[in-house]
């Protein structure tokens, strides 16, 4: 049975990662996979995920289902912007995801606050292609049928490491 998409804590997710990654995040494929690491976390360690998206394994790895419905949200609401900037001749623009507002940490409970601030420190500062490279190599991922919906259970064959958070 897959979890409640939670559009609160979603939003207040990806407010909390661009502040905390210098008021932006760089790239629709670093904000997916940071919420993957969000989401796949936190269920290995609690049994729930933050935002409850449901993820796809696409050619470029994991990819939450809303992240394009909740984010155009956001910029309606005026809480984010988001900029295309064309960084490199000959590749696609780059989406650069800009907070407007301050997150409300009030929804997150104790672990999930945790959780969070785990993955801004052990992958924030990594690119999109990097956070693809890690993500391809978790079992979530490889053992998914291309393009299909990944299980939140297939968490539990990750053996992730806590004790440095």
């Amino acid at each position: 049975m897959a979890p409640a998409l939670n559009k609160t804590k979603y939003e207040n997710t990806i407010l909390y990662l661009c502040n905390q990654l210098g008021g932006e995040v760089r790239g629709k494929k670093k904000l997916a996979k940071l919420l993957y690491f969000i989401d796949f976390d936190s269920f290995e360690k609690t049994q729930k995920p933050v935002t409850g998206d449901i993820y796809k394994a696409l050619p470029m790895g994991p990819v939450p289902n809303s992240l394009q419905e909740v984010s155009d949200e956001m910029v309606r609401e005026g809480s984010m912007e988001v900029e295309s900037v064309q960084e490199r001749e000959g590749y696609n623009p780059t989406d650069v995801y800009k907070c407007l507002k301050l997150p409300d940490m009030s929804v997150f409970d104790v672990e999930e606050k945790k959780m969070l601030d785990r993955v801004v420190l052990k992958y924030g500062h990594l690119n999109g292609k990097q956070l693809e490279e890690l993500t391809h190599a978790e079992a979530p991922y490889s053992a998914t049928e291309p393009l299909g919906v990944i299980p939140y259970e297939l968490a539990f064959y990750r053996a992730t490491d806590f004790t440095e958070a």
